[in-house]
């Protein structure tokens, strides 16, 4: 068996399970997914302001990614799941899904449990987990987010706003700055054959995990071996990082980081030598892919996410 702990949140870890699980029965595959906290806009926004508790909408979109493929059942739940109802009424802007964590951690008292419950209802082949059982918030040192002001320095706070800034992020942490671990994701990083990070909001999707102190540490002790799959474009709230950047910055959130492998697509990378230089201050080697879909916008194809994960996996092993 397998064992892979994926990092992250929103589309990039969506797109990150889809791919894993492709290689579930090839590899015999156990897979868990730890999923940050801190979305604060839209449905999950309102939600968490509104009955209080984990923001449901990153956690939801981990589960219907993991809703088994083979299972028309499963797959028509996954349907319902990411339902947005529409309209200009109480239920607009909501999913499903969010509504159905929502009820299921009031129900049950506990997220991780709830988050089990929603598993099985969508015979998810895999486990989500939340990186905390408390809700985060993110903040941001900014340069330039008033676009009158550019060379103002602010606090913004909530990740919507951070991902939408059109200035320059500087600095990046949580509130509460040192918030507790989820136990079953410690136990999932210490059994953990592979960690793999991104793709993703770099700084609110991705670093929030090494931000919360013990499971930073379970990170960096982690016998497992590690991945890294970089993005395929710039966001808003990366746009003035470069692709060694991403990297920089995952070693100076975590300096104890070690990396086995950088996945990059072999387009998007442009000119490599500058990620291999930081790849290697990480310890790590890159391995070039063609992973994006084939018309032209950035997003990852599972299907060719999946073979490039295939052979670093089975290459690690022999």
């Amino acid at each position: 068996m397998l064992r892979v702990v994926a990092f992250g949140g929103g589309h990039g870890l969506s797109a990150s399970l889809q791919a894993l699980k492709r290689l579930r029965t090839e590899l015999d595959l156990a897979l868990t997914a730890v999923v940050t906290v801190g979305d604060d806009g839209g449905s999950s926004g309102r939600l968490r302001r509104d009955r209080g508790g984990l923001p449901p909408g990153d956690l939801r979109q981990a589960l219907a990614a993991l809703a088994d493929p083979d299972d028309p059942t499963a797959q028509l739940a996954a349907g319902l799941w990411q339902h947005r109802f529409a309209g200009v009424d109480s239920l607009a802007g909501h999913t499903v899904g969010n509504l159905l964590l929502i009820g299921l951690m009031e129900l049950t008292g506990d997220p991780v449990v709830a988050l089990d419950q929603a598993g099985e209802l969508l015979k998810a082949v895999g486990r989500v987990l939340p990186c905390s059982r408390v809700p985060l918030h993110i903040e941001a040192t900014i340069r330039g987010d008033d676009p009158a002001h550019p060379t103002a320095v602010t606090t913004v706070r909530g990740q919507h706003n951070i991902a939408v800034t059109p200035g320059e992020v500087l600095d990046v942490r949580l509130d509460p700055p040192c918030p507790p671990a989820c136990a079953e994701a410690l136990e999932a990083v210490r059994e953990a054959d592979w960690l793999v990070f991104g793709p993703g909001s770099w700084y609110t999707s991705v670093i929030p995990h090494l931000l919360v102190p013990d499971l930073a540490d379970a990170i960096v002790a982690s016998p497992a071996r590690r991945l890294v799959t970089l993005n395929l474009a710039a966001e808003r709230e990366t746009a003035c990082l470069s692709l060694p950047d991403h990297l920089r910055a995952l070693a100076r959130y975590l300096p104890g980081l070690r990396v086995d492998v950088v996945l990059a697509d072999s387009k998007a990378v442009g000119d490599p030598a500058g990620v291999h230089v930081a790849a290697e201050s990480l310890g790590a080697r890159v391995v070039l892919a063609p992973v994006a879909v084939a018309d032209g916008t950035p997003r990852h194809d599972p299907a060719a996410l999946a073979d490039a994960l295939h052979e670093v996996f089975e290459t690690c092993v022999r």
